[in-house]
């Protein structure tokens, strides 16, 4: 059952407002100033979503154009024309284009690098999990290749823009650090050590899929059948 508790008399010694109580003394001052920081703090974490949020919905609408028209010949103003959201918008939430557009990036190739876990995750031989690596470059070949086009004109531009210079490199690490996680496995699954450095691997089959994705814009019909073929092959030399 609960009890009753009845404050005593305020304590006029302390100029925080304290009231004594059948129990603890309670600094009703204090109290009140921690629930009003805390409610404080839920609305700045509330705010921070959903500027967030919005910034992804503006990065969705925007990456389509961005993937289509690519970095030079697309502005903010251009983005607005072919979106929901107008040019005031867009430049609240991103100061130019070049913060929007390595924005837009960042989420594609973070959403890319998830791709792969399942391969690395369920196969129970090396032949599978080669196969299935060769199918899923292929896929995404055929599936996004506006936004790999993109990925390479950022790429392309941070060797003339120092601004783009490090996002560039944190994208292009993450993108390693997935392509190891594959090889490493294989090289697991095929009871034999690598050969090779991350950094060496990861150059290898970036070429090798940069090559096919500008064969596939130019419009060759074998272009990612080829690339299937070619990473099937390239990861047994990588084994030592």
């Amino acid at each position: 059952m609960s009890r009753l508790v009845t404050l005593g008399p305020w304590n006029a010694n302390d100029d925080a407002g304290q009231y004594e109580a059948d129990g603890p003394v309670v600094d009703r001052g204090r109290a009140l100033t921690e629930v009003e920081e805390r409610k404080r703090e839920r609305i700045a974490r509330r705010q921070i979503d959903k500027f967030a949020e919005r910034r992804e919905q503006l990065a969705a609408a925007a990456l389509q154009t961005l993937a289509e028209l690519g970095f030079v010949n697309t502005s903010l103003r251009d983005i607005a024309q072919h979106s929901d959201f107008s040019h005031g918008v867009l430049h609240y939430y991103f100061a130019d284009k070049s913060e929007l557009l390595t924005y837009c990036v960042r989420q594609y190739k973070a959403e890319c690098v998830t791709r792969y876990d399942a391969i690395v995750t369920t196969a129970t031989a090396a032949d599978e999990l080669r196969l299935g690596f060769g199918a899923t470059m292929a896929g995404t070949l055929r599936d996004d290749v506006t936004m790999h086009r993109l990925w390479y004109d950022l790429r392309n531009q941070s060797l003339f823009d120092e601004e783009f210079r490090g996002d560039v490199a944190e994208i292009d690490h993450s993108l390693e650090r997935m392509v190891w996680r594959i090889v490493t496995r294989y090289a697991e699954l095929s009871e034999r050590d690598l050969a090779v450095t991350p950094a060496f691997t990861y150059a290898l089959l970036d070429g090798v899929f940069q090559h096919a994705l500008l064969r596939h814009l130019g419009g060759d019909p074998a272009a990612a059948a080829d690339l299937d073929e070619h990473v099937r092959q390239v990861l047994p030399t990588l084994l030592a």
